[in-house]
Order: structure tokens, then C-alpha cells, then sequence
């Protein structure tokens, strides 16, 4: 299975395709294994990237592993499209993943093509979305302390999703899993610096979902008003939005076709 060793990590990672590079960024203590048939879609387009964050998964997970940064993860994530020798790229994050690209995107604008932000939930653009990630945070800390890291993906999805037992098993076992990771991340203080969104000018499409909570459309709508050139789309279903839905694709397809 490939790997590539990027500040002092090292990051799991699968390609398909050819041409103008496309990188997948996955969600808070998720993985690229649910990225599998949305690597398929945009490889039609171009070189498909898709990798699993730093403590998830296939990837390696730092000793302790308590606090980490969206900066440390967009730093990963430039660190492998270098080695991949893959700059500039579109960037397509979903959620946590969103917000690691929008970082990116603000301190190094010369790597991105453009930016497909799926639900990107920075702080500090909308106080009803920035009470529920304290909300989160708290459930979190309150979870862990009474039945240690396996319970902290329960606590997300159940926020995020409204339960847990009709979720898929796979689902279940992925963020199970990548409890110690999710709670990393929600832990980590340092967001992307939003007061700079108005310097992106890269073209960005917004994603929203119908089904999701009120708040992450609130930071989403935040979010695009930031960006003078961003277009927004709102979708069907809930926060998992498909990154190579009909909306995503014709996306890419205007950046990366002569």
C-alpha cells in the first residue's frame, strides 16, 4: 500500500487517473476508504488524490496523538501533493476537510486550482455555528471521560447524523476507530484564520446539504459571502455529501478541461 513520509508522519494515499491534479480531503475522524467510488468519478477528470489524514486509519498515528491543528493538517496536505510532485491542485474537502482546505488555500494560493468546500465549518463566521461545535466539544470531553477514545465517534455522528445504530457498520467501525484522531481534532484551538477569505481568489463552490443542521448551513452561507467569487449549491441528504456529486463534478470539470 503507498505511503508517503511528510512531516514526520507518514500518509497513506491512492491515485487514479491522469492530467490536472484533484485532491480529496475527508471529514473529522473519517477516512478515504469512503472516498472510494468518488475517486472513481473524478479520475474521469483528472488525477484523482485521495489519502487518509494524519491518525486515521491507514495512516500514521503520532505517539501521543492529544492536540493537533487544521494548519498541521493543511501542512500535510501540501507536504504530499509536492512529493506527489502534484501542485497545483483543486482541493475538495468535505467538513473538517473543507476547512484544511480553505487553509491551504489562504497561506499558500499558489498550490490550488480551486476549491469545493462540502459543509466547511471554520469558527468565527457564525456564533450559532460556533456554539454548537462548543456544544460538540463538551459532549465530546463528557464521552471520553466516561467510556474512553471509542466513544468519541459515537458522540460526533450522533451530533452530527442524529443517531448511531442505523448508521452503516463500516461507518461505525471507521470513526470507532478514529476516536483517539477525531478527538485530536475537535480538541485543537487553532482554526483556519478567516479573517483572510476575502484574499481567495481561486473559483469556489460552496456545498450545502438540505438535511444537515441548520448551523452548518449558517457557516457555509458565512463562508461563501467571505469569498467575492464563490458560487453556493445546496444539495439533498444529510452532512456526508457525495464529493463527486453531479455539482462537484461539473466543477472540476470547468477548472481541469482545456
Amino acid at each position: 500500500m503507498p505511503h508517503a513520509s511528510v512531516n514526520g508522519v507518514r500518509l497513506y494515499y491512492e491515485e487514479r487517473g491522469s492530467g490536472p491534479p484533484v485532491l480529496g480531503i475527508h471529514g473529522a475522524g473519517s477516512s478515504a476508504l469512503f472516498w472510494e467510488d468518488a475517486a472513481e468519478k473524478l479520475a474521469a477528470l483528472g488525477r484523482a488524490i485521495v489519502y487518509d489524514r494524519r491518525g486515521c486509519t491507514r495512516s500514521e498515528r503520532p505517539e501521543p496523538y492529544e492536540l493537533t491543528s487544521v494548519q498541521e493538517h493543511a501542512d500535510d496536505a501540501l507536504a504530499l501533493l509536492r512529493t506527489l510532485d502534484a501542485v497545483p491542485a483543486v482541493l475538495v474537502g468535505r467538513s473538517y476537510g473543507g476547512t484544511v482546505a480553505l487553509d491551504l488555500a489562504i497561506r499558500h494560493p499558489d498550490a490550488v486550482l480551486g476549491l469545493a468546500l462540502l459543509e466547511a465549518g471554520p469558527t468565527g463566521l457564525s456564533l450559532e455555528y460556533d456554539a454548537w461545535f462548543e456544544d460538540l466539544r463538551r459532549d465530546i470531553g463528557v464521552a471520553y471521560a466516561e467510556r474512553g477514545a471509542g466513544a468519541v465517534g459515537e458522540a460526533v455522528l450522533r451530533a452530527v447524523f442524529g443517531g448511531w445504530e442505523e448508521l452503516p457498520e463500516t461507518f461505525r467501525e471507521v470513526f470507532t476507530a478514529n476516536g483517539q484522531a477525531l478527538l485530536a481534532e475537535v480538541r485543537g484551538a487553532e482554526t483556519t484564520d478567516t479573517s483572510r477569505l476575502g484574499e481567495i481568489r481561486v473559483p469556489t463552490l460552496v456545498v450545502t446539504a438540505e438535511d444537515s443542521p441548520v448551523e452548518f448551513r449558517l457557516a457555509s452561507e458565512a463562508v461563501a459571502r467571505a469569498i467575492s467569487n464563490a458560487r453556493s449549491v445546496t444539495v439533498s441528504g444529510g452532512h456526508a455529501i457525495d464529493p463527486a456529486g453531479p455539482e462537484v463534478l461539473a466543477f472540476v470539470a470547468e477548472l481541469v478541461r482545456p
